[in-house]
């Protein structure tokens, strides 16, 4: 989407301090398969899935049809799903994010289950304005499509779908491929003659790839009236990257954060971040009325990341435990190149000045995400409140 009028100056809402973050509990924390607090430490600190009450400090159970957009407060922040990496697991679903702003819904990273997770807090399809995509590993693209696929062709039992066109924003093409980490003959690539699809080729692909389904559709209701055409839902933007000499074998050079799109709601700005050999993967800040969240997207300590995130209110950042593991030195190493350790993110967090730090993307290698743990672990060296997130979280940055 196009640069709009710059934001209007902040009405009266009311910003929550670092020791008043909401969120809303219900269920048992047996329920959610990671190692929670107790009941003394929930200040600050989300133990279930749930999606509840509004009011600051509220402790309640989750409505069953969750929370439309009108009743949202101005800015939300809904984390749909918090795994790390592209494995089935129970416990937890991929990475996916909502961040409400005055009732719209920006959506960052699309991982396994986001459609239906989306569903679950009762916000409408219809409110979703932009989908963002910080890098393209499957465990944040696996449902990217799903929301024009099946969120946007069929209306649901509520008269619900998305609305078009929904701006896509994220990354170009890579431009090559790196060698690879282990000797091989004739090493496999797929799609050899086009190996690094960025984010508008992937959409063709995936286009033509449901074709079938989006012709039948079609043929049965016609061209008007019935189900769109899916091609006409998404407005893809691929992310122009300023000139600094970035490509993939230099892959965060540094960098100002650089302009990607604003509108009546909020401005967002990115920059590049390291990832092993993924490129373009990017951190997101989104500028509002009512406070600033920046989205740390997959990466390892980054100069860049700093810019980007000064001064802001929320920092939304992976982590990743490599301790008690087992895991061969080369491994450690390896998975350093690409996250950041929560022993250390909190680190972050503190450079940044934000109020607050959400931990998600988690992955821990002692095989179970220990929350009081990790809490204290993200907690060192840092002022700020320290949410260890989980799917399906609601926190209330601003009240009306």
């Amino acid at each position: 989407m196009p640069p709009s009028e710059p934001l209007p100056p902040p009405p009266p809402t009311a910003r929550l301090s670092r020791r008043s973050v909401l969120s809303a509990f219900g269920g048992a924390v047996a329920a959610t398969g990671i190692v929670g607090f107790g009941s003394g430490s929930a200040g600050a600190q989300s133990l279930t899935g749930s999606l509840g009450s509004g009011s600051l400090g509220s402790s309640g159970g989750t409505p069953p049809d969750g929370i439309p957009s009108a009743q949202r407060e101005p800015l939300e922040l809904l984390l749909l799903g918090t795994l790390a990496g592209p494995m089935v697991e129970r416990t937890r679903v991929g990475i996916a994010s909502v961040l409400v702003v005055n009732g719209a819904a920006y959506v960052i990273d699309c991982g396994r289950s986001a459609v239906t997770q989306y569903g679950l807090t009762g916000l409408e399809l219809a409110a979703i304005s932009d989908i963002f995509l910080t890098h393209l590993h499957a465990d944040h693209i696996a449902d990217y499509y799903n929301f024009a696929l099946i969120g946007g062709v069929v209306a649901n039992a509520a008269g619900d779908k998305l609305v078009a066109p929904v701006g896509v924003h994220g990354p170009g093409s890579a431009g090559g491929l790196r060698p690879p980490n282990v000797d091989y003959p004739d090493f496999p690539v797929v799609a050899p003659q086009s190996p690094t699809p960025g984010t508008a080729e992937m959409t063709q692909r995936l286009d033509e790839a449901y074709a079938y389904t989006s012709n039948i559709f079609l043929r049965d209701n016609g061209p008007t009236g019935g189900p769109p055409d899916p091609r006409t839902l998404f407005d893809v933007h691929e992310i122009v990257i300023p000139d600094v000499g970035a490509s993939y074998t230099n892959t965060s050079p540094a960098m100002d954060p650089f302009l990607v799109m604003e509108d009546q709601n909020v401005r967002v700005t990115a920059t590049l971040v390291p990832h092993g050999p993924v490129f373009p993967a990017f951190a997101f800040r989104f500028d509002t009325a009512h406070g600033s969240v920046t989205f740390s997207g997959d990466t390892s300590l980054s100069e860049n990341l700093d810019r980007l995130a000064l001064g802001t209110d929320t920092l939304v950042h992976e982590a990743i435990n490599v301790r008690g593991g087992n895991l061969p030195p080369a491994m450690i190493e390896h998975n350093l190149e690409s996250h950041v350790e929560v022993q250390v993110v909190g680190q972050v967090a503190e450079r940044a000045g934000a109020e607050r730090l959400v931990l998600t993307h988690l992955g821990d290698y002692s095989g179970v995400v220990d929350v009081r743990q990790w809490h204290d672990w993200a907690q060192e060296g840092y002022g700020g409140d320290v949410i260890v997130g989980h799917d399906l979280q609601r926190i209330v940055l601003a009240t009306r």
